[in-house]
C-alpha cells in the first residue's frame, strides 16, 4: 500500500520544507561529531558535487561529452590561488573572478565545438584536458610551473570558535548549497526544457524555434562557471595546487560519479561524488594492492545492477511507497451542464424545376 501526495499541496510543501531543513541540519552538525581528517574528506565531497553540477547540465541534460572539465576546474582553483598567493585576495571576490574566468573559457570551448558532437566532441575535450598540465607548466612566472602555489589558511573569524577544517568545511556548504539551487532552477527552467529537448530531439526542438547552438555554448558556460567554483573551494582545502593536481584522471572520475549518482539529476551529482571519494578509500582499505581493481570492479557492478544511478534506483523505490499525483483540473465554467444532443436540422424540400 502506497502513500498518495498530490503534487504542490500544503502537505507536499511541508514535507518538502521538512526533509530540507533536516538534511540541511544534519550537513551542517555533521563536522562537529567527527574528526579533522573526515571533516576533510567531506568537504572534498562537496567540492566533487558542485563541480559535477556542472558537467552534468553538459553531459546529463544537454547531452554533449566532455572529458575537458579538469580544464575548466583547474582554471578556477588557479584563478583563486594566484589572486590569494599575490594579492591576499578575500574568498567572495576568488569566487566571483573564478566562476567568471572558467566560465569564459568553457564559452570559447563550446563556441567552435558547436558543429560536433558524439566521438569527435569527446576527442576535441580530451586534448584540452591532455594539454591542462603542460600549459599550467609553459607559463610557470604566473602559476609557479611544477612547483605550484600556496595559499594562505583560511582561519574563522575570532568570534566563531570552531577549528580551520571546520570552517572550511562550513563555507563549502554554503557555497554548494547556493549551487544547488542555481542548478535547480536552471533545470527546472525553460532553459533546462530547451536542453532536454535538444538533448532528445534535435529536428523537433529546431522546429519549435530552439537554437541548439545558443543552448549548447550557454551550457559550456554554465559548466564552466561550477568548475571554477569548485576548484576554488579546493584550493581552500587544499591551500595548494600544482599542474600534477588536474589529470585527465580527474575528468573521468567526474564522469564515472555523474554516471553513479544518476545522469540528468541534480541530486545524483552529491550522491555521485561521496561514491568517488569514499569507495575508493574503502577499497584501498580492503587490499591495498588490488584497490583498483575492487574499485574497477564494484563501478561496474554499481552501473549493471543501477543503470540509471542510485538517485533513480532510489527514485523507484521510493515510488513503490509514495505516489505524488497531479492535482485535479479545476472545471471550465458549464461543464456542470448536462450534455443534451440537438435534433438534427430538417433539410428543405427538394424544388421540382418542371413546376
Amino acid at each position: 500500500m502506497s502513500v498518495q501526495l498530490v503534487r504542490g499541496s500544503a502537505t507536499t510543501r511541508c514535507l518538502a520544507i521538512a526533509s530540507l531543513v533536516l538534511g540541511l541540519g544534519f550537513l551542517a552538525w555533521l563536522p562537529f561529531m567527527v574528526g579533522s581528517f573526515r571533516v576533510f574528506q567531506l568537504t572534498l565531497v562537496l567540492i566533487w558535487a558542485v563541480s559535477v553540477m556542472g558537467l552534468n547540465l553538459l553531459v546529463g541534460y544537454s547531452g554533449q561529452i566532455s572529458i575537458g572539465h579538469n580544464a575548466l576546474f583547474a582554471v578556477g582553483a588557479y584563478t583563486a590561488a594566484i589572486l590569494m598567493h599575490r594579492y591576499d585576495t578575500n574568498v567572495v571576490l576568488c569566487l566571483v573572478a573564478a566562476a567568471t574566468t572558467s566560465g569564459l573559457v568553457g564559452l570559447l570551448v563550446g563556441i567552435p565545438a558547436l558543429r560536433l558532437q558524439g566521438l569527435h566532441l569527446a576527442i576535441v575535450t580530451l586534448a584540452l584536458a591532455m594539454a591542462t598540465t603542460a600549459v599550467l607548466q609553459r607559463f610557470g612566472s604566473l602559476t609557479g610551473g611544477a612547483a605550484g602555489l600556496s595559499v594562505p589558511r583560511l582561519r574563522p573569524p575570532s568570534w566563531l570558535p570552531i577549528e580551520d577544517e571546520q570552517y572550511v568545511y562550513l563555507i563549502s556548504l554554503v557555497v554548494a548549497v547556493v549551487m544547488f539551487v542555481i542548478a535547480r532552477n536552471l533545470t527546472s527552467s525553460a532553459f533546462g526544457r530547451a536542453l532536454v529537448a535538444i538533448k532528445d530531439n534535435p529536428l523537433a526542438a529546431a522546429a519549435m524555434g530552439i537554437d541548439s547552438r545558443i543552448y549548447k555554448a550557454l551550457t559550456f558556460a554554465m559548466s564552466g562557471v561550477f568548475a571554477g567554483v569548485a576548484g576554488v573551494l579546493y584550493v581552500l582545502a587544499i591551500r595548494y595546487v600544482s599542474p600534477e593536481a588536474f589529470p585527465l584522471l580527474l575528468s573521468v572520475t567526474f564522469l564515472a560519479a555523474i554516471a553513479v549518482g544518476g545522469l540528468g539529476t541534480i541530486s545524483g551529482a552529491i550522491v555521485g561524488a561521496a561514491f568517488v571519494q569514499f569507495v575508493p578509500q574503502f577499497a584501498s582499505s580492503v587490499n591495498d594492492s588490488l584497490a583498483t581493481l575492487l574499485y574497477g570492479v564494484v563501478l561496474i557492478v554499481v552501473m549493471i545492477v543501477m543503470p540509471t544511478g542510485i538517485v533513480g534506483l532510489a527514485k523507484r523505490l521510493l515510488g513503490r511507497v509514495v505516489t505524488i499525483t497531479d492535482p485535479p483540473v479545476p472545471p471550465v465554467a458549464g461543464d456542470d451542464e448536462p450534455f443534451t444532443e440537438s435534433p438534427p436540422a430538417e433539410l428543405p424540400e427538394p424544388v421540382n424545376a418542371s413546376s
